[in-house]
């Protein structure tokens, strides 16, 4: 198989989705690889270290998306590429369909195959090649939530961890996942009062169990969501329901309650965000201000710490690509449900229910089951 490797063209996306090592396993398997010049540059990877792995680095995109029976990537293509697409050819990447319409009728004209890292799930359940990325995201959020809360970032010109006589800054997580979790370990090292919501009470347990000190957990309802959002320097947005648009849990009227100039993370806009205000944006431009309030919507936030993020994904990745090329993705995924739950689109038709029920749109049953 013909497995290609094009360079992002996302604003700021610094990953790759292949590392040479992959490359090496490929050709070693008797597969052909295609890397665009200058694909892994961002990530700190050389065109040379791929040719050393067997790899042939291809000039163009255009060359990339033409021989490829499998294009491996990191971020949804954007539109300039879909006419590159073709049918029949297999593109394994984060799509988050549920978010963009645009995006779901674009893939879906090209007739491609969808394979989406955000909605394969492993034996137990868990979305193996998203978390990876969650963690990063978590980590991310703090780190972007404290720079944003400086003064001349328009925040409320607070210290998040505070100094021996002036309290910390209080943080609000929304979601008790892997976002949520390591969003929660990065404020409270940092020094500030956190509380993390969630609907899950057993989650919330287990994270009363392992957090510090300066962690509280609380039920997630309207009435607390309210309550803490008003006296929150900092909210992280963490929800995730897999492949589907993630429910709104602040809307425009409660930024009213939030404090002047407090700051909004919101870690799920890439599938909507739980922000009713919420929108994309681009580590460029990442931040605008809504009623007072600092929203940050960067809908690649790993692609800043490329290098960190490119190993992180790869090293989960990998496997499955193998899989996909040795086998082709309808017999690997026969061979594994979680894989199937990947597929999220096929030969023009929408083949996850999540996606297909956002947009209210049918759901074809995968052609190889």
């Amino acid at each position: 198989m013909i497995i290609g490797v094009p360079r992002e063209i996302k604003n700021h996306e610094y990953r790759v989705a292949l590392l040479p090592v992959g490359a090496e396993e490929l050709t070693r398997r008797n597969h052909k690889v295609l890397v665009e010049t200058n694909a892994g540059v961002g990530s700190g990877i050389e065109d040379a270290e791929y040719a050393a792995c067997g790899a042939t680095i291809c000039a163009t995109r255009d060359e990339i998306f033409a021989k490829a029976d499998l294009i491996v990537k990191v971020k949804e293509p954007l539109a300039e590429e879909w006419p590159h697409m073709r049918e029949g050819q297999v593109m394994f990447t984060y799509f988050h369909f549920a978010a963009d319409k645009e995006l779901t009728d674009g893939v879906l004209a090209t007739k491609s195959v969808a394979v989406a890292y955000e909605t394969i799930t492993d034996d137990a359940g868990r979305l193996p090649l998203l978390t990876p990325m969650s963690e990063i995201a978590g980590k991310m959020s703090i780190q972007e939530g404290a720079k944003y809360l400086e003064k001349p970032m328009s925040g409320r010109g607070i210290l998040l961890g505070g100094v021996p006589g002036v309290e910390p800054a209080q943080v609000t997580i929304l979601g008790g996942g892997i976002v949520g979790t390591n969003a929660a370990k990065v404020a409270a090292g940092l020094g500030a009062r956190v509380v993390i919501m969630d609907i899950d009470i057993e989650r919330l347990r287990y994270l009363d169990d392992v957090m510090p000190a300066n962690v509280d957990t609380v039920y997630s309802d309207r009435h607390a969501i309210q309550r803490y959002l008003a006296i929150s320097d900092l909210v992280v947005g963490a929800v995730l329901i897999p492949g589907a648009r993630c429910p709104v849990l602040i809307s425009r009227d409660d930024l009213k309650r939030m404090r002047p100039h407090a700051v909004i993370v919101d870690v799920g806009v890439d599938q909507g965000g739980c922000c009713e205000t919420i929108h994309p944006t681009t580590h460029e431009d990442p931040t605008y201000v809504v009623d007072s309030v600092v929203h940050y919507g960067v809908a690649n936030m790993p692609g800043a710490v490329g290098r960190t993020s490119t190993f992180a994904l790869t090293n989960a990745t990998l496997p499955y690509l193998l899989q996909l090329a040795d086998s082709g993705y309808a017999a690997a995924a026969r061979r594994d449900p979680g894989l199937a739950n990947g597929v999220n689109m096929e030969h023009g038709k929408i083949t996850h229910r999540a996606v297909a029920d956002c947009f209210e749109m049918p759901l074809t049953p995968l052609s190889f089951l």
